[in-house]
């Protein structure tokens, strides 16, 4: 049930105020939504605002009374709880926001302000991971030097703390986030050397990549697929479940799905640009989209989700977001995981990007040859062509990839009613 605002009126705060001064003591009045007023007796009143980031409760001071009225309160309140909820301390960013006013070209401020550049070219989890460890391990112990003095030293100090701990892929990840900090530094003219690119090849080598977990045997992907269809969980999730081994995208790009991404009649869905993972493949080309033949299966799945969510933009709505609300917002690609883990299936077993190695190996395993290695490397976003042929090939090979996709659809059917193989049949 949401919390209940604005409960209290001009006229009450009056009245809070002077029974302060009458009787002598503080009083303390909720507004909702973690603002509140404080009635002092001997000097001014003033709002305050508790919120909770990070596992941590703070309060912040919102203004004194009556220079900030109740509505003025209230717009502050809740541009600092849009804040809290894209995961920026509004405490933090105020300290930040004093320390560039002031003139001082110190590495916070500077970095926060490279934060909010650049995370719309961002995911919403790649984002707040960043300014996560921008925040914890960063700023403690340089945020506040002048960005301009910040040596190679200085800053290995600071990264050496993150492999101390053992975190050597984020101690990469931090140095990265520094680079980018120190390049938009130099950009604007703040900033004249990049000590994160000097102190690259001292860094502890990062661990080996894992491939992401998947099942390997028949049996354990058919049971996989039944389980998906008796999924007790969200209908969202399900539906979504159901569609990414049929389609084998990546999982972001899944829960990203928006209908004007599909073409039904063509039985196609193009994958934008800007949803596309930055992968090596798509760095050097980074407009170019990715097209995905949809299989029947995958068409009456969609047609099915058209009748709950079609009204809106997403396909794959958030749970907590009516579709077609004014601030809708696509499914968490974690939802994904999160069926899985709920199904029984733990993280070294299966993962959603799993389903993405499944396709690869089974095709190649089952298809017997049947299908050409470039163009099930074209299907899974795969890219091993020249910078002039990419701008040509997003829709290559489409005739073969869309039969490769409803032999894989029917293939999979056969798994979900106990078959093990299908032979392949060229489409009529």
């Amino acid at each position: 049930m949401a919390k209940t605002l604005n409960k209290l009126s001009p006229l009450t705060i009056k009245s809070l105020v002077s029974t302060a001064k009458k009787e002598g003591r503080v009083i303390k009045a909720p507004d909702g939504g973690g603002l509140y007023f404080v009635a002092e007796p001997e000097r001014s009143s003033w709002w305050r605002f508790d919120y909770r980031i990070n596992g941590k409760q703070k309060t912040l001071s919102v203004g004194l009374y009556p220079e900030i009225s109740v509505p003025e309160a209230r717009a502050r309140r809740s541009e600092l709880r849009e804040q809290v909820a894209n995961a920026i301390d509004p405490s933090e960013q105020r300290k930040a926001e004093r320390a560039s006013q002031s003139g001082a070209d110190s590495l916070e401020p500077i970095a926060r302000e490279w934060w909010e550049h650049k995370r719309g070219q961002w995911t919403e989890g790649h984002a707040q991971r960043t300014l996560t460890r921008l925040v914890n391990d960063v700023f403690p112990y340089i945020g506040k030097t002048p960005i301009n003095s910040i040596t190679a030293i200085v800053l290995l100090e600071t990264i050496r703390r993150i492999e101390s701990r053992g975190a050597i892929e984020s101690a990469h990840r931090t140095n990265q986030a520094c680079e980018g900090v120190f390049a938009y530094a130099i950009g604007t003219g703040r900033c004249e050397n990049n000590p994160a690119t000097a102190i690259r090849s001292v860094l502890k080598p990062a661990p080996p990549q894992k491939n992401f977990a998947r099942l390997t045997d028949i049996g354990d992907i058919s049971r996989l697929l039944n389980d998906i269809e008796t999924y007790k969980g969200s209908a969202t999730v399900r539906s979504a479940l159901q569609l990414l081994p049929l389609t084998f995208v990546r999982p972001g790009e899944l829960a990203k799905l928006e209908w004007a991404d599909i073409d039904f009649d063509k039985a196609l869905w193009t994958v934008p640009a800007h949803v596309k993972k930055q992968s090596a493949a798509y760095k050097s080309d980074p407009e170019r989209v990715h097209i995905v033949p949809l299989s029947r299966q995958a068409i009456a799945l969609l047609r099915d989700m058209h009748l709950l969510t079609g009204g809106g933009r997403y396909v794959f709505t958030g749970l907590r977001t009516a579709s077609g609300s004014q601030h809708e917002r696509h499914m968490a690609m974690e939802a994904l995981l999160s069926g899985l883990r709920r199904m029984g299936y733990d993280k070294d077993e299966m993962t959603a990007h799993g389903f993405r190695g499944i396709a690869s190996t089974k095709i190649r395993e089952i298809g017997k040859g049947k299908f050409r290695e470039e163009v099930i490397e074209a299907q899974l976003a795969h890219s091993t062509k020249s910078k002039t042929q990419k701008a040509y090939d997003h829709a290559e090979y489409l005739e073969e990839r869309t039969e490769l996709m409803q032999w894989w659809a029917d293939y999979l059917d056969g798994l979900k009613n106990g078959a093990q193989v299908i032979p392949f049949k060229k489409a009529v």
